[in-house]
């Protein structure tokens, strides 16, 4: 059993933390019980430790005998840029707050570890715009208090209870959360904080594989100080499939062709690769030499550095039709579920000094924020409208006008999303009790305003009844996304329905092609 938390101890700990998640992944994806099919809570939290994990191990490569506060300052900030989904978001905080409290710390023992969950249970409350109880952060408040509540300074006790309390508190979340209750299960998000939590009480008692620091001597690298002061003629982004023995070589190599280098590991072999460099070819070149490189994107930096009041866009969204009509409306598009890294990224890929975030779904919300803050940062004036919909989105984006500034730009597209009520129809993928009442696995269900209103089997159906109940509230312009496996006559279907019952409404309609939902509906 270990007396005090060292970094060799913080590296088993994330590697044991990812481990377990893994494990008890599919779980937690099936605790997310609302009817909507986005069930991938466990599967963001993998994917926010693997890139705490990459940053640990990058920290130990470059620097063997990393001290524990510096290390879990990259343990922290590797989740951060890897954070996907709220949960995500949510937990890289609470690992921040841990790593900011033993920054100061000589030793961690006991009272120094519930000190440092009190500072994390802060920042991830600080995280959240309104913070909800029966979530993760109950769960990281209750370790918190059961942690100082023992009055020890046992590293091993303080853990223990801190794990207890957090079990504790997950089994009170359907209590606090009349949905959890509805669906009888627990929050997904506390759930995987209380995996971590167990992680940790393994690490500090001994009973887990105990792998040692390795002291890996490698050349020392530093960017040369004159070529920093000069700026880079090229952003090269790719996606690369490699095993993170090549891939560190490969942080090496681009580390010492060029800057704002971000590598971020997806967890499964896959990498994100993005570099500003003078040269193109040896940045592609290490590429191949490491792996499979694949979607590789090459941009002048000359034509995108940002002017006096350039503007950009960024948003997220899936499906070839929805990426279509969002690039011609000038924005950088994202696929759905996107790290904070690679939110980061689209930022500067849009070479503006000014950039509008669109999310357009409320779990991509804390991720956009995330980006906003690391892009702020870095120099560049960030805002997010925190649309739902894509078709919030189209709404936004058609009010823009670069002829006015930037912030009354902003609170026009906000007011613009604001307006557009949106409508969606997906399919159930269990029972489950909702506001319009039961509904059974492979139901079709329409949803305003991301409350179900609508239950049925025929999709024409539930669109019709679904638009019938947003029109009855009002509206001049209906949008239409048709879904990847939209039929080839409801379009026609629809644009018949709407033009019978509700003839003095204006209808647009697009082939979307996003997955999931067969329909996207916005009315203004």
């Amino acid at each position: 059993m270990l007396e005090t938390l060292d970094a060799a101890a913080v590296h088993r700990w994330c590697d044991g933390g990812l481990e377990a998640l893994r494990a008890h992944q599919r779980e937690i994806d099936d605790l997310n019980v609302y009817p909507v099919p986005d069930g991938d809570t466990g599967t963001n939290l993998v994917l926010t430790l693997a890139a705490a994990q990459e940053a640990v191990e990058s920290a130990l490569h470059e620097e063997p005998r990393t001290p524990l506060g510096r290390l879990m300052g990259r343990m922290a900030r590797g989740a951060l840029l890897g954070a996907r989904g709220n949960s995500g978001v949510i937990v890289s905080q609470i690992l921040r707050g841990m790593a900011d409290s033993f920054a100061t710390a000589v030793t961690v023992r006991g009272g120094e570890l519930a000190r440092a969950l009190r500072q994390a249970t802060d920042a991830a409350y600080g995280a959240v715009a309104r913070p909800v109880e029966g979530t993760v952060l109950s769960v990281v408040a209750a370790a918190a208090e059961g942690a100082g509540r023992i009055k020890s300074d046992n590293l091993v006790a303080v853990a223990r209870a801190a794990a207890r309390a957090a079990a504790e508190a997950l089994a009170r979340t359907p209590q606090q959360l009349p949905v959890l209750a509805r669906a009888g299960v627990v929050d997904a998000g506390g759930r995987g904080l209380c995996v971590l939590l167990d992680a940790l009480v393994d690490t500090v008692e001994g009973s887990v594989f105990e792998q040692p620091l390795l002291p890996v001597v490698t050349p020392s690298h530093r960017h040369d100080e004159e070529k920093n002061c000069e700026g880079f003629g090229y952003e090269v982004q790719y996606l690369l499939d490699a095993t993170p023995e090549a891939v560190e070589k490969l942080r090496t190599t681009l580390a010492g062709l060029g800057e704002s280098l971000v590598v971020v590991g997806t967890g499964d072999g896959t990498w994100n690769v993005h570099v500003h460099v003078d040269e193109i070819g040896p940045a592609i070149e290490a590429g191949v030499e490491a792996g499979r490189p694949y979607k590789i994107n090459v941009t002048p930096l000359e034509e995108k550095r940002p002017g006096a009041d350039s503007r950009g866009a960024v948003v997220v969204a899936a499906g070839d039709g929805l990426t279509a009509l969002f690039e011609a409306e000038g924005a950088v598009v994202v696929d759905r579920n996107p790290s904070t890294a690679e939110m980061l990224a689209a930022v500067h890929a849009c070479g503006a000094s000014a950039v509008v975030l669109l999310p357009n779904d409320a779990n991509t919300q804390a991720v956009a924020v995330s980006a906003a803050r690391e892009a702020e940062a870095a120099g560049v004036r960030v805002s997010v409208v925190p649309t739902r919909s894509p078709v919030q989105a189209l709404a936004a984006l058609a009010v823009r006008d670069h002829g006015r500034p930037f912030a009354d730009d902003v609170i026009a597209m906000a007011e613009a999303a604001g307006a557009c009520r949106y409508g969606e129809v997906c399919t159930a993928q269990r029972d489950a009790l909702t506001v319009a009442g039961p509904c059974r696995a492979g139901d079709l269900l329409g949803l305003v305003d991301g409350e179900v209103h609508v239950i049925g089997r025929d999709l024409a159906d539930v669109s019709h009844r679904l638009l019938d109940r947003m029109l009855g509230g009002g509206g001049e312009l209906v949008t239409l996304v048709l879904g990847a496996d939209a039929s080839p006559d409801l379009e026609e279907d629809l644009r018949g329905h709407v033009h019978r019952t509700w003839p003095f409404i204006e209808l647009q309609c697009y082939a979307g092609g996003q997955p999931r939902y067969h329909l996207l509906a916005g009315v203004e």
